[in-house]
């Protein structure tokens, strides 16, 4: 409990203002307040919460500066009677309030001075508060840095150790076995790295700053809400006691913090779930790339059950190489012997491998076209310029001037036939096609490599006019 902590904590003079009054705003006037402040949130793209005592004030919790806090009835020589303990102490309408709304996207960020671990324990992402001033129910490694939130508080406050040792578990399956300390701060202790360089940084980035249950006298964390007010953001305070920063609000509410959160949580049509039993969720269902908190559950029974409405981890599948290989045949060196001279044929190294099927059957017609080379080769016997069979397929566009790296020519007699050009077509696929041949061969030549076999047969006829030759692939290998 509070009294317990406070008892805990060495002697200390300056706790601020103790035992103010508390003043209430009209209901008329609240539910005025609380539509512009739902207006605000509905505007905010960074909405940022800090929290003090009084939002659990109605979980049991006494606060500390209040007519009835801690502190106050210290000063008066008195000891609350107070029968809740931290484990017994259930979150309050406002704690699951924020829940709702961190998972509706509203909520970016909590910053809570409070130790009761009713955050936590309610359900509200651990990487998207800052717990400035500890938690009852984290241990921490003083050797590796980890934290471990457990189901019972610790045993201890001011950073002192519990006897418990770090099971975190290193590279190589070693555990660590470091000395386990509380994480409660002291009046004179610094505030936890970690979660004041958060603290910081989303109060930089803050549009609308909402202050629950904190008269704001401590620093820093107390300082914190006004960043927002240097990037002409919003502040709006809600407490029943005046504050250090009431000036420098946009709105001030002056009620109870339940009361606000239920009707700005109707205004905005959210649905504020029940509490049933401390769970902890450690990300947000909103996380993206960042890195990743040392923090880990301890106890089991404060694992939460997988939801339907929280996305999966999709495990990244398991490639098959053998099943997607495809064949090298990029430096794949075709040679070509013809009558009286020799070609080199070379495969373009980004074009897909492809199919020559002069039946037509089950495939698709690229392109096909003969064209008239003008380089000067001659064919033999004759005084005409050669004609050359261009394969070409939708993504690339072959000509005679792409010779050395993109084009196979190969000449042939002038002799006239008809039709003047003979179809063949094209198919980029795995190379399983059965066996093609023609029906007329007088002719043939065979090119052969380490992958492939390839017998491109000619008709010929007379060596007169523009001539052309039918051409058939008798396809024997497969890649």
């Amino acid at each position: 409990m509070s009294v317990n902590y406070s008892a805990g904590l060495s002697p200390y003079e300056h706790k601020g203002k103790c035992g103010q009054p508390e003043t209430f705003d009209t209901c008329d006037s609240v539910r005025d307040k609380v539509y512009q402040l739902a207006e605000l949130v509905r505007n905010s793209k960074h909405l940022v919460v800090h929290t003090g005592a009084g939002i659990s004030t109605s979980a049991g919790i006494p606060d500390f500066r209040g007519p009835k806090g801690v502190w106050t009835l210290e000063e008066r020589g008195e000891i609350p009677n107070v029968d809740v303990t931290f484990e017994k102490a259930r979150p309050t309408k406002t704690h699951m309030a924020l829940v709702a709304l961190e998972k509706a996207g509203i909520v970016k960020y909590v910053i809570t001075q409070n130790i009761d671990g009713l955050h936590v324990r309610s359900g509200f992402p651990r990487n998207r508060l800052s717990e400035l001033h500890g938690n009852m129910f984290v241990e921490e490694c003083d050797k590796c840095g980890a934290q471990f939130i457990r189901a019972n508080s610790v045993p201890t406050m001011a950073l002192r150790p519990t006897g418990n040792p770090c099971t975190f578990t290193k590279s190589g399956g070693r555990l660590c076995r470091g000395r386990m300390h509380d994480t409660i701060l002291d009046w004179e202790d610094s505030l936890p790295e970690r979660d004041l360089e958060m603290a910081d940084e989303h109060s930089k980035k803050a549009d609308l700053s909402l202050t629950l249950g904190t008269s704001l006298q401590i620093v820093p964390s107390g300082n914190l809400p006004l960043r927002a007010k240097k990037n002409d953001g919003k502040l709006v305070i809600v407490n029943l006691q005046t504050t250090k920063h009431d000036k420098k609000a946009d709105i001030k509410i002056n009620t109870y913090v339940d009361d606000v959160m239920i009707q700005l949580c109707n205004s905005l049509g959210i649905t504020i779930p029940e509490y049933t039993s401390p769970v902890v969720h450690l990300r947000s269902i909103h996380t993206k790339k960042e890195k990743k908190l040392k923090v880990f559950i301890l106890d089991e029974c404060l694992i939460p059950p997988v939801c339907k409405d929280e996305p999966q981890v999709k495990k990244k599948r398991k490639i098959s190489v053998e099943n997607n290989v495809k064949p090298d045949i990029g430096q794949s060196e075709i040679k070509a012997e013809l009558k009286d001279m020799n070609v080199q044929l070379f495969t373009k190294t980004d074009l897909d491998p492809v199919i020559i099927d002069s039946q037509g059957a089950n495939s698709q017609v690229d392109s096909v076209k003969l064209e008239c080379d003008e380089s000067g080769i001659k064919s033999e016997g004759t005084n005409h310029e050669p004609d050359h069979l261009c394969v070409m397929n939708n993504s690339q566009t072959l000509t005679s001037e792409q010779q050395d790296s993109n084009l196979s020519h190969i000449p042939y007699d002038h002799t006239p036939q008809e039709p003047p050009i003979t179809t063949a077509n094209i198919e980029s696929t795995d190379f399983d096609q059965s066996p093609i041949t023609a029906s007329e061969i007088k002719t043939s030549e065979t090119v052969k490599s380490s992958d492939q076999m390839i017998t491109l047969t000619s008709m010929n006829a007379e060596n007169e006019g523009c001539n052309h030759d039918k051409v058939s692939v008798e396809n024997s290998f497969d890649l």
